[in-house]
């Protein structure tokens, strides 16, 4: 449907724009801030002086309302994928966990199933990120250690063929023998290579960039800090993270992973447009406090959620977030004190450009897709549209 919303505050990659309008017709952005006469018969919206933002983009994220996309069917990855949508997530990137290879296979072929069935209204979905299998047993984190392995060439290659291109990132330690080769195969075919759960120095860190790693997963989660060797001091990822332009960060904006203060020191030391908001959801983003699984109900942990986080069920470490990408916003500006554009675009055109789909979504510009978020003034969801068809 072509259809024109008056009455909002639009979020644009370079300004607010304040009591203006914003016209859709064929499912993508005809215009903003000007209604042509050609068009003053369409329908009209009112935003009632909400805040509308372009659609939300998760690059990281296991699962949600009650679905993990390990667990086994097509279905666990539509329920997911609908789940973050109702919060504002219009473009989704099913994140895998370490396991079987057959487990990872089978999730594979979900995804390639889900991805060609257009009879159901989900976020976009550009592809996978696979986060694992190469990681570092000592910063496994809730990897399972027991499916941990190194990236053979024959390995990666096999998994990359399965997936037929549909691959949009890959999280991976690049320390560990033939990660390095990983790197160079992967940004060979434009995915984008992540450092993650990894215990890598200085040195591996800067080879891992000169191979293609250009991207940190859940900064301070599950990766080395400054070490000392006989006296001398030794980077780790996290001084990395800040020392090398190249290098771009995602933070887990859900106040719990990373406290405020936190927050604030990586908006202080860190350019804003090298920072992207993620989720690194589980099942239970979006669910009711109590027992849940963190992982697929095969090979997951149990967990209770409770308090903004999932625990584990001794209450001694986090088992996962529960976050959807709406309260990272809340969270960047209520908590971190970020201004509200900025936050935005960490959540909108910033991944855009890391999956390279900048050109189509990720902010309100005249002829991208019409993926929209309306919010009220607290920053909680009213409407969504997905290529301009309405959620909500």
């Amino acid at each position: 449907m072509d259809f024109i919303i008056k009455n909002i505050n639009a979020v644009t990659e370079t300004a607010i724009l304040p009591d203006t309008s914003l016209t859709v017709k064929g499912g993508k952005i005809a215009s903003v801030g000007t209604i042509s006469p050609e068009d003053s018969s369409l329908p009209v919206l009112d935003g009632n002086g909400g805040i509308l933002t372009p659609g939300l983009i998760d690059t990281h994220s296991h699962g949600g309302g009650g679905f993990d996309v390990m667990d086994g069917t097509k279905e666990d990855i539509i329920g997911a994928a609908q789940s973050h949508l109702s919060h504002g997530t219009t473009t989704y990137l099913p994140t895998s966990m370490t396991c079987p290879d057959d487990e990872l296979f089978t999730f594979i072929e979900n995804f390639k199933a889900v991805k060609a069935d257009s009879s159901t209204l989900l976020p976009h979905l550009p592809g996978m990120h696979l986060e694992g299998p190469y990681f570092s047993p000592l910063q496994c984190g809730g990897q399972p250690p027991e499916f941990l392995g190194t990236p053979t060439k024959a390995h990666f290659t096999e998994i990359l063929h399965r997936a037929e291109g549909l691959i949009a990132r890959w999280s991976s330690a690049p320390e560990l023998p033939g990660a390095l080769h990983l790197g160079d195969t992967c940004a060979a075919q434009g995915i984008l290579c992540s450092i993650g759960h990894s215990n890598a120095d200085y040195d591996e860190v800067r080879a891992a960039i000169d191979h293609g790693y250009t991207h940190v997963t859940h900064l301070y989660s599950c990766m080395s800090t400054i070490t000392r060797r006989k006296g001398f001091r030794v980077l780790g990822i996290i001084e990395c993270a800040y020392l090398f332009d190249a290098l771009h960060v995602e933070l887990i904006a859900d106040g719990k992973h990373l406290p405020p203060e936190l927050l604030q020191l990586v908006l202080k030391c860190k350019p804003h447009d090298k920072i992207t908001l993620i989720t690194d959801s589980m099942r239970g983003a979006g669910m009711p406090d109590g027992k849940s699984v963190c992982g697929s109900r095969t090979h997951g942990t149990p967990c209770i959620i409770g308090d903004g986080i999932a625990h584990l069920m001794d209450y001694s470490a986090f088992a996962g977030s529960v976050c959807t990408a709406d309260r990272l916003l809340r969270t960047m500006v209520n908590a971190a004190g970020l201004d509200l554009r900025e936050a935005v675009n960490m959540a909108t055109i910033q991944p855009a450009k890391l999956l390279k789909i900048d050109k189509t979504t990720g902010s309100l510009a005249v002829g991208k897709d019409a993926d929209l978020l309306l919010l009220d003034k607290d920053l909680y969801p009213q409407q969504v549209w997905v290529s301009g068809k309405a959620v909500l």
